[in-house]
């Protein structure tokens, strides 16, 4: 496995409800659906990046259910291989700069941005062959 060429610090995470800050840097939304009762302006949403969120299907049966997570994970992982420029888009906001990955779930250890997070700073993708 080799290192991703942006630093960890780079990428975090920050619910929807939260007040946005300068230290945030770029700020995408990674949920499918606009978190509840947040205004756009409220939000400061740079990107809202829909189609790196899990689908309609995995995240009505997760339901955000810790005992599901490691399935979730397993599954959500495997929907994210689908989205190879979507995660090579944020891979690079994340070597220019600090990337927010912002999410609506309450569960700040159970949510599809924790993963997301993950595959994106376990490594870059080997070159393609020409």
């Amino acid at each position: 496995m080799t290192k991703p060429s942006f630093p960890a610090s780079h990428l975090r995470l920050k619910r929807a409800y939260e007040p946005a800050e300068p230290e945030d840097g770029v700020r995408i939304l990674v949920d499918r659906l606009w978190p509840r009762g947040v205004s756009k302006a409220d939000a400061a949403i740079d990107e809202w990046m829909k189609d790196v969120a899990p689908s309609a299907e995995l995240r009505r049966w997760f339901g955000h259910d810790p005992g599901r997570w490691a399935e979730f994970q397993r599954r959500y992982r495997a929907e994210l291989r689908a989205q190879a420029p979507l995660l090579d888009r944020l891979r690079a906001l994340a070597k220019a700069g600090t990337v927010t990955l912002v999410y609506a779930a309450r569960d700040e250890e159970h949510n599809d941005a924790i993963v997301l997070r993950d595959v994106l700073a376990e490594r870059d993708p080997p070159p393609s062959e020409a």
